[in-house]
């Protein structure tokens, strides 16, 4: 075979991965407006015999592009697998449903029987959700399986609409005498709410085989955790829960304790950045030591957690023969407590199987002290929660940004030397503070001001003092509307300013960033940001306005394309920064 004619099928192979009754365009990049422009992908579909698979993400398709494919796939009576993730970047809201009605009605047509749809990283709100109602509703998905629809912006109206479709969906196909027997369920950064989370864990009650429930970064609170808490103890499959990044307090904890307690084929729990608090970790550690024998993954991260509550986390696990990973970093041990920690795993030989305490900050003793005075300020706030919850349906958002103000994890501590606690800095300089020992609670304590107060502890002409700042700020994210706020507000004002600046050098500023970031590998040694979810989504922000230099954008797209265990636990940050670049 000529060199020629093996390049052309190199090609060929790389576009259209063909194998398993799989056909793929995943990561093309196609910008497909028409019919016309869609015509190859309408070729491969039709010409493919026995599809079983259909990957179309990270391609951009608008209506009439959408509209052709679906006519392609009317027939295709076997598809089982629609990976369609990442498909609309670029495209209005309102184009979105059409299209999604377009495909669904295909579906129909085909009498297809899906076991897998996934659909996240499109942010199609609510009316996406209404899009695909009758889909989830219809035959198509009685045999439903997995379904993913993380980071889809439904909210709690489209949040109420999917657990409704899906409650009615088990219905109808128990009547027909086969259950839908849904396994994995992902619906992480949906803004869900207590609301949208009751409203699935009624629908999760009824289906009864979840295995895989991933529900992270949804500002869901207590009551919220309960219901869920209730619903998968009808469950008794599940392995994986993830809820990361939600607030549970202590009653959450407790309630979700109890639940573990009757779950025996659990292998992953992720409550981390969760608010549990030494008594729900209490609570939890009880769970795991008298069960849960295939636990793979404990993560109680940033969870306020005292010594003595972690040390006992940590006795609990003695006998856990599987686990791989028990993660209790940022919960302000001080040093003498993650001494104590290391001992205790060590004593039963798994020292290696304890997580990273980097973040953990060294005066542990005070901050057990001032947790005492918090959770004092909680209890009332919680009370407060409970009268309110008895007089109406849901609660305020009033309350929903209390609690989320008070989860104020703490954050990496870039570049601060020992000595940090005799540093020559006055006294009453907050923002000083502010920038040794970040916290969400710290920056907005700095009121209106606090972007000017950050930028004159600094030199904008040294881009390493500004890409440190930078990630400062931008660690100490949270979803509430004013921490929000402030920290993009500042991290706005602190680049705009720094680009301007006279003697400021951008190819410092991006290296040092992506070093900073673990994304690139530096001779030196640095302590890079462990969690990037913040420093992601607040570059999405800025990366938009019109200062930023688009000069950037090639390289930190490269850099976000490769693998790096760096987005672990971030991929959806990750999947929407590069999504926001594409449209720039």
């Amino acid at each position: 075979m000529a060199s020629e004619d093996i390049s052309q099928l190199v090609d060929a192979l790389a576009k259209t991965q063909v194998g398993g009754g799989e056909l793929s365009f995943k990561g093309r990049a196609l910008k497909l407006d028409t019919a016309e422009a869609a015509a190859e992908i309408i070729e491969e579909i039709e010409g493919f015999e026995h599809l079983q698979a259909l990957r179309l993400e990270g391609n951009t398709i608008g209506v009439e592009a959408a509209k052709a494919i679906a006519r392609s796939l009317s027939n295709k009576k076997e598809l089982q697998k629609c990976y369609w993730s990442d498909m609309f970047t670029g495209r209005l809201r309102s184009e979105i449903p059409i299209a999604l009605i377009s495909l669904g009605n295909a579906l129909m047509h085909a009498g297809a029987q899906l076991t897998q749809l996934d659909l996240s990283d499109n942010a199609f709100g609510p009316d996406g959700v209404r899009s695909i109602e009758t889909l989830l509703k219809s035959k198509v998905c009685y045999t439903l399986q997995e379904l993913r629809l993380n980071n889809c912006g439904m909210g709690i109206g489209g949040g109420q609409i999917l657990a409704a479709a899906l409650s009615e969906c088990h219905s109808l196909s128990s009547a027909m005498g086969k259950p839908m027997a849904l396994k994995v369920f992902v619906a992480g950064r949906n803004r869900l709410e207590n609301e949208g989370a009751i409203a699935l864990a009624d629908a999760f009650k009824s289906i009864g085989t979840l295995e895989e429930v991933q529900m992270t970064q949804n500002g869901i609170n207590h009551p919220g955790i309960r219901a869920l808490a209730k619903a998968f103890t009808e469950n008794q499959h599940l392995r994986i829960i993830n809820l990361n990044d939600n607030t549970f307090t202590e009653k959450g904890a407790i309630a979700m304790a109890e639940t573990l307690k009757t779950l025996q084929n659990i292998e992953v729990i992720n409550f981390g950045d969760c608010l549990v608090r030494s008594e729900g970790a209490l609570a939890i550690a009880e769970a795991v030591k008298s069960g849960l024998p295939n636990l793979k993954e404990l993560n109680l991260s940033f969870g306020e957690i005292q010594k003595d509550a972690a040390v006992t986390v940590a006795e609990a696990v003695e006998h856990k023969s599987l686990l791989e990973k028990l993660d209790l970093n940022g919960n302000c041990l001080g040093v003498e407590g993650c001494e104590q920690l290391k001992e205790v795993m060590e004593s039963f030989n798994k020292h290696d199987v304890l997580g990273s305490l980097s973040d953990d900050e060294s005066d542990g003793d005070d901050d057990e002290e001032e947790d005492e005075e918090d959770d004092d300020d909680d209890e009332d706030l919680e009370d407060e929660e409970d009268e309110e919850e008895e007089g109406e349906e849901g609660g305020g958002e009033d309350e929903k940004q209390e609690q989320e103000q008070e989860k104020a994890s703490p954050v990496d501590q870039l570049i601060v030397q020992p000595s940090v606690k005799t540093i020559s800095v006055a006294p009453t300089s907050e923002a000083a503070t502010f920038l040794s020992f970040p916290s969400p609670d710290k920056l907005l304590k700095l009121g209106s001001k606090r972007s000017h107060l950050i930028l004159q502890q600094i030199d904008l002409s040294d881009a390493e003092k500004v890409v440190q700042t930078f990630l400062k700020v931008a660690a100490v994210y949270k979803e509430d509307q004013e921490t929000k706020a402030a920290v993009l507000d500042t991290a706005d004002e602190l680049l705009q300013k720094a680009f301007k600046a006279t003697g400021f050098e951008l190819d410092v500023f991006i290296t040092t960033l992506l070093v900073y970031m673990g994304l690139l590998k530096s001779e030196e040694k640095i302590k890079v940001v462990s969690n990037l979810i913040g420093p992601l989504t607040v570059l999405k922000q800025v990366i938009q306005k019109n200062y930023f230099p688009r000069s950037v954008i090639p390289i930190l797209s490269a850099f976000l394309n490769k693998q790096n265990r760096a987005f672990d636990s971030c991929q959806n940050a990750k999947y929407t920064l590069l999504e926001t670049m594409k449209s720039l």
